[in-house]
């Protein structure tokens, strides 16, 4: 199996945020450490300048806040998809996404969701060299586990892709992922951001007090 030549990263940032009270993708996010982004940074903003050393491109999937999402996305040099019926779920915004990805002429992709802080780069670093490795030993996925729960981003290769793509619209992601657990790597990491979702204003709240101290 030769190995994926690149990368199009997919940010799933189509839901309504509705236990958030507000769009999770423009939550503020200051920094944490050296390696997160600068003040005045939001999760979608965060999260394009993480992917983009590792990726052609970065391609967000929007929905209904479409207007809201693009002059982040845009300012950011990324692209923007809209999901015409994200009430599907975020398995539909997934399609969405991948489909960009093959018409944009990429056969890899590294997929994450909006709703959480970026990980770290040296976490994405040794993400993107286990997908490597893994690829050329008949794997179609790497995915970060820590703490024994599964995350994202998750890196993945043209098999998976079509995999995902041509699953039932019903489906789940986890759904085709169990189907295919055999060409799946998962990557134990150091990183809590892989697992952490922000669904809540308590979430949230717990996210930023270390990092506003």
């Amino acid at each position: 199996m030769g190995r994926a030549p690149s990368f199009c990263a997919v940010i799933l940032s189509a839901g309504e945020s509705s236990r958030m009270g507000r769009d999770k993708a423009l939550l503020p996010w200051p920094p944490a450490g050296p390696e997160q982004t600068a003040p005045g940074q939001t999760f979608l903003s965060a999260a394009i300048r993480s992917l983009s050393p590792h990726a052609d491109m970065v391609i967000v999937v929007a929905g209904d806040n479409e207007p809201s999402l693009e002059p982040v996305v845009y300012a950011n040099n990324a692209s923007l998809v809209r999901n015409p019926d994200p009430s599907r779920g975020q398995f539909s915004s997934l399609q969405v996404g991948l489909q960009e990805v093959l018409n944009r002429g990429r056969d890899a992709a590294i997929v994450t969701l909006v709703d959480r802080p970026p990980v770290a780069g040296a976490t994405l670093d040794f993400l993107h060299h286990a997908f490597e490795i893994a690829y050329e030993q008949e794997k179609w996925a790497a995915v970060p586990e820590y703490s024994g729960k599964h995350g994202h981003p998750i890196f993945i290769g043209r098999e998976m892709i079509t995999a995902f793509l041509t699953a039932d619209p019903t489906s789940t992601a986890r759904d085709v992922e169990h189907a295919n657990q055999q060409h799946i790597q998962y990557v134990p990491v150091d990183d809590p951001f892989v697992s952490m979702n922000v669904d809540t204003p308590a979430d949230y709240a717990a996210l930023i007090q270390p990092a506003v101290r």
